[in-house]
């Protein structure tokens, strides 16, 4: 029963102005959207930059994810629910792939297990131009968030010791 709920609650496109709610979710006419095969930081991660200096990496991931979208009208494809009860979707702007966008800008990243590698060429791109989080050291979002749920501090999960590269 949940099954044939599950798949008529994702028939139909949801289209309309989004609201960002972090880095890789945005919610349209209510439904909460989880951005499908990208993790990014979550609002309260802080990363280091080129010069070695901290900042909030989550936030700016929500932020330019709010300037990019720009209030245009954006189009999400639902894939499945998670286990929160989200509908996780691929969403675009004017054709464009959110995901795609994000981990090119090296704002988020391509999160394997989910996408399969549908974002690894994007997510090279920014590796190699060093963009966003790729410009010093980073810890990836899901282990981050492991981190904060196994009673670590932010600023703990947040160390150098398991940051990337």
């Amino acid at each position: 029963m949940l099954l044939l709920l599950s798949s008529g609650a994702l028939a139909d496109n949801l289209v309309g102005q989004a609201s960002v709610v972090d880095g890789d979710t945005l919610e349209i006419h209510g439904t909460a959207i989880r951005l499908w095969g990208i993790d990014a930081p979550e609002n309260s991660q802080l990363c280091r930059g080129e010069d070695s200096s901290q900042y909030r990496c989550g936030a700016q991931a929500a932020n330019d994810l709010d300037a990019y979208i720009a209030r245009r009208p954006v189009n999400c494809v639902p894939v499945s629910l998670d286990r929160y009860g989200r509908t996780v979707a691929t969403c675009s702007v004017d054709g464009a792939d959110l995901g795609e966008w994000l981990v090119r800008n090296g704002l988020a990243l391509d999160w394997l297990q989910y996408s399969k590698g549908r974002y690894t060429g994007a997510q090279r791109d920014a590796e190699r131009a060093g963009r966003g989080i790729w410009k010093g050291s980073y810890v990836e979002p899901w282990l981050y968030r492991a981190c904060t749920r196994a009673g670590g501090k932010p600023s703990a999960c947040s160390d150098d010791a398991g940051a990337h590269p």
